[in-house]
């Protein structure tokens, strides 16, 4: 073999191993693809998705399905670069910075345990719209935000217990509890009665002076509302706020009469809050995707995401356009009946 022939192979044996190597190597994105979808008015794994008790249901039919989506990559599982090239030429996957996901140091775990507290926070704020929606009166109880290290409170408070009444005066407002603790005298013990998990119990504490000499126990208080029936959410280890929207429709349709959908099979996303205002998500090329795979003809869209939304819709899935929780229920009705406006996505 001449001379240039062997630097023409080793200089071709080596390139190879340079772009097998180059593809293999961890790179710092990740990969978003449709995720399960969920039924709220179904089950998971045989249990109801949405379980209430305490308060009449009704039979219902159809799909109000809940969407998501699965990402690869991370911190603690990267991709390699094969793997990002496959999802760019893909186009129901999305490839992304891995700090859009993960911001900087963020560890993998810490992600995981926001969503989770994001996803609880949902649930229990989509409840409390149902039951406006439905005019049903939610009492507001005072509860504990905060609990400081090394005070008083520390050890003998937690997180979302329910203070009822202060040295045996009914705690109307945090600011009829903070008042009464700032009338004593730094030392001088305090006792609230507090609720915590359905159970009542007098806890007495000790005071210590502020920054400004005022007696004060160590807790942030904040008021809570109260739903006065028990609704549970399970869907597993899913996790974000996306879901608030669809959790809000599951609950307002066990509880009134009737199917909402009229049997269709309808799908949606999208944030949701107190008052039932509707906000918009990521990854919603991704959740379209799922929709459709899943049999959804209907996708309910937040109004701010309807211009990426239109420009990726599925063949054969209907965007409608939702701002609010009863917006999105009078489109739904309208789809039923046949009567009525149903707000469709646009571009602009």
């Amino acid at each position: 073999m001449s001379r240039r022939a062997l630097t023409l192979l080793v200089a071709g044996f080596l390139t190879v191993i340079l772009a097998v190597a180059a593809a293999l190597l961890p790179v710092p994105y990740v990969v978003l693809s449709p995720g399960p979808t969920e039924n709220t008015i179904g089950d998971v794994k045989g249990k109801p998705v949405i379980t209430i008790s305490g308060h009449t249901t009704y039979p219902t039919d159809g799909k109000l399905s809940m969407v998501t989506v699965a990402y690869q990559g991370g911190p603690s599982n990267s991709i390699d670069l094969l793997t990002a090239l496959r999802g760019w030429v893909d186009p129901t996957i999305a490839v992304v910075p891995e700090e859009t996901i993960f911001p900087r140091k963020t560890t993998a775990k810490e992600v995981e345990q926001q969503n989770t507290l994001q996803m609880t926070t949902s649930q229990e704020d989509a409840t409390i719209a149902a039951l406006h929606a439905l005019k049903i009166p939610v009492p507001e109880v005072v509860s504990v935000a905060v609990v400081e290290k090394g005070l008083p409170a520390d050890g003998k408070l937690q997180v979302s217990d329910e203070i009822t009444a202060v040295d045996g005066a009914a705690a109307t407002d945090q600011n009829t509890v903070a008042s009464a603790v700032r009338k004593l005298k730094p030392g001088e013990q305090v006792r609230l009665t507090v609720n915590r998990k359905g159970t009542s119990t007098d806890v007495v504490l000790g005071t210590v002076a502020g920054k400004d000499g005022k007696a004060r126990v160590g807790v942030t208080m904040g008021m809570r509302y109260k739903p006065p029936f028990k609704v549970d959410i399970s869907v597993g280890d899913i996790g974000g706020p996306s879901a608030g929207l669809m959790f809000s429709l599951g609950i307002y349709d066990k509880l009134t009469p009737g199917a909402l959908t009229g049997g269709k099979s309808i799908a949606g996303t999208g944030t949701i809050t107190l008052d039932g205002a509707v906000g918009p998500i990521g990854g919603i090329e991704q959740k379209m995707v799922g929709a459709r795979k899943a049999g959804a003809t209907i996708f309910l869209t937040p109004a701010l995401n309807c211009p990426q939304a239109v420009r990726a819709v599925p063949d054969g899935l209907r965007l409608v356009k939702v701002e609010t929780l009863e917006g999105a229920i009078k489109a739904i009705d309208a789809l039923r009946t046949g009567t009525g406006d149903v707000p469709a996505c646009t571009k602009n």
